[in-house]
């Protein structure tokens, strides 16, 4: 028996120690409530439930194959998603309740004095070599699979997906187009990617397995026994019932393997293509197998929100190097490597050049003093960059120890930014936004010459018409899930 809070959503079990401490009056309820982003996570974690209940009708409906791929991979992916969100808001309600009872969490070490920025991650230019036989894939021979692959992405709680793509003997290697961004994320991130792939049956291959077995048949046997077993198995086959000796299977739903996966972390971001190394997750006897050449190429970059946005800003007099009589009133903007100092604060939205520039970077030394000959500014800041054997100092003045205090604790923040980002930090990284993903279409079969014969129209009021209809449907409600599912997120 389990008893649930419904303000709080928080399950307790009864004649548990927890409920017993409610009891007692050691914990209040209250505790337990939802902080705003345990409340976000649980709406993301609503939402994905109710995805995976309109997955499960949509793939029962399903009469096509590309329509049930589509599906079980909406499937796979709300069951991942599902899983993440519970995992952490478990870990979160431990966190808060040890929190609150003045324990810490086994596994959490000391608190640390300073965290890292955030920032965006994003990959890019996704390729997966295949490795395909000679006879295959030069002399075309043997028979012609295809499969059904998509990657999976994630980072903390935050999973995504690419399209789904066809793959077969044809393709030299597996190409996504797509961009993938991570909005926040802290240098310590590790993106998992998990390739998968489902194993697409050829319809053709077995429409036509009865007429070989019946060509077969009537060449082994005699010539009129032949011909009677010929004529019965294409009436049976005619008339839309099953074949006498090969019986309709049941097709399930299609079924996604993990092919391949790594993990990817600070060290390979790079603003440019690099080459990492796949673990196959699939044996070479198990019918998922997919020939990967157990590499991956791609373009992984990231931008720490030091290297984009604005850390500090404020009134600043500058003295210039080589000029110690000379004092300039500025609006200093630390903004990445650089401190901007412009003539007025109006000039940054206007687009205008600063008056000039110090650069900030993991060389650069900074000290604090007071001069006592200035009244007015006597609180001063020196940044010193050494250019081969020349050393470059510039001296600003503060008008206050506070706004003083408040310069220094930005450029300290900055160099620990810039120590945890590492090469992110040497210069901007050009990320490109996604554009908005579109809903999937039915996936049409390509990489051949076979894929690419266009099939015979259905007659108005024929067999299949109804079949047709039928399949639209599904496709219009497969898209207008998916459509909602990207639109939400």
């Amino acid at each position: 028996m389990f008893s649930r809070n419904h303000r709080s959503r928080v399950t307790v079990a009864r004649g548990s120690a927890l409920e017993m401490e409610f009891k007692r009056g050691r914990f209040r309820l209250s505790l337990l409530s939802d902080p705003p982003e345990d409340t976000e996570l649980q709406r993301k974690l609503d939402h994905e439930i109710r995805m995976r209940e309109g997955a499960c009708k949509l793939l029962a409906a399903c009469s096509q194959r590309e329509q049930a791929l589509e599906a079980t991979k909406s499937l796979l992916v709300c069951n991942s998603r599902i899983l993440n969100y519970m995992g952490e808001l478990q870990r979160r309600k431990e966190a808060q309740v040890l929190k609150k009872t003045g324990r810490r969490p086994s596994d959490s070490g000391p608190p640390t004095e300073r965290s890292p920025c955030r920032g965006q991650i994003c990959i890019s230019d996704l390729r997966i070599p295949l490795m395909w036989k000679d006879t295959e894939y030069f002399k075309n021979k043997g028979d012609l699979h295809r499969w059904a692959v998509f990657l999976l992405l994630q980072i903390g709680e935050h999973i995504q997906d690419t399209e789904m793509i066809l793959v077969d003997r044809t393709l030299t290697d597996i190409s996504f187009q797509n961009n993938v961004l991570f909005a926040e994320a802290g240098p310590d991130f590790e993106l998992r990617l998990e390739l998968y792939g489902a194993c697409v049956e050829e319809e053709g291959a077995l429409a036509g397995a009865p007429k070989r077995l019946a060509t077969k048949l009537s060449s082994s046997l005699g010539r009129s026994s032949g011909r009677r077993v010929r004529a019965s198995l294409e009436t049976a086959g005619g008339s839309g019932s099953s074949p006498i000796l090969l019986p309709t299977p049941a097709v399930g739903g299609p079924r996604y393997h993990l092919l391949a996966h790594t993990t990817l972390t600070l060290a390979a971001v790079q603003d440019g293509f690099r080459t990492h190394d796949l673990t196959l997750a699939t044996p070479e006897e198990s019918p998922a197998w997919l020939p990967l050449y157990g590499s991956m190429c791609c373009r992984l970059v990231a931008q720490p929100l030091c290297m984009t946005q604005p850390t500090a800003s404020g009134t600043l007099r500058v003295q210039q190097a080589g000029e110690p009589r000379d004092w300039v009133q500025v609006h200093g903007v630390l903004k990445g490597t650089n401190l901007f100092c412009y003539r007025q604060p109006e000039d940054t939205d206007t687009g205008d050049e600063p008056l000039f520039t110090i650069a900030i970077n993991k060389e650069t030394q900074v000290r604090a003093g007071e001069l006592d000959q200035a009244a007015s500014w006597p609180f001063t800041l020196s940044i010193s960059n050494r250019y081969g054997e020349e050393e470059v100092t510039h001296t600003l003045q503060a008008e206050s120890r506070g706004a003083l205090q408040s310069w220094m604790e930005a450029l300290w923040q900055l160099f620990f930014d810039m120590s945890q980002w590492k090469q992110c930090c040497d210069e901007i990284m050009k990320i490109e936004t996604p554009a908005p993903r579109k809903p999937p279409q039915v996936l049409a079969k390509q990489g051949s010459l076979y894929h690419e014969m266009v099939s015979e129209p259905v007659a108005p009021g024929g067999p299949c018409e109804g079949l047709l209809l039928q399949d639209n449907a599904v496709s219009a409600e497969i898209r207008a899930l998916l459509s909602s599912s990207y639109t939400d997120r």
